[in-house]
């Protein structure tokens, strides 16, 4: 599978969809927020920076601080596939933070969420 214009895609352009799912679902901005930081290790300045730069999600992933060390706790089936089967690192990182919306809107706790 090509996966090129995925990683050619702004994150700025998916950021409000991932902030529209969640408030859909009664969770709020700060939530997604905490979720990014964590998965990534960016802080708010950082991120803001990469959103007004319309940075790519290839840039976005390989320009991370740090993937959280508990990523190999994320698992289950998102659009079809299982995260922690993925073979290609960057779509398996980009799965991860869907995977990680989807539990924010479908109520989990952000402690089971970041894997506490």
């Amino acid at each position: 599978m090509n996966n090129t214009r995925v990683y050619k895609m702004s994150f700025a352009s998916v950021y409000p969809h991932y902030i529209q799912k969640a408030e859909r679902k009664g969770r709020t901005k700060d939530e997604v927020d905490e979720i990014i930081f964590w998965l990534t290790g960016y802080d708010q300045q950082s991120f803001q920076q990469l959103i007004e730069n319309r940075t790519d999600f290839e840039t976005f992933f390989a320009m991370a601080p740090q993937l959280n060390a508990n990523v190999s706790k994320i698992t289950g089936v998102i659009c079809g596939y299982r995260v922690e089967e993925i073979e290609d690192q960057l779509m398996q990182k980009i799965r991860y933070l869907d995977k990680l919306i989807d539990e924010l809107a479908k109520g989990k706790t952000m402690d089971k969420i970041l894997r506490k």
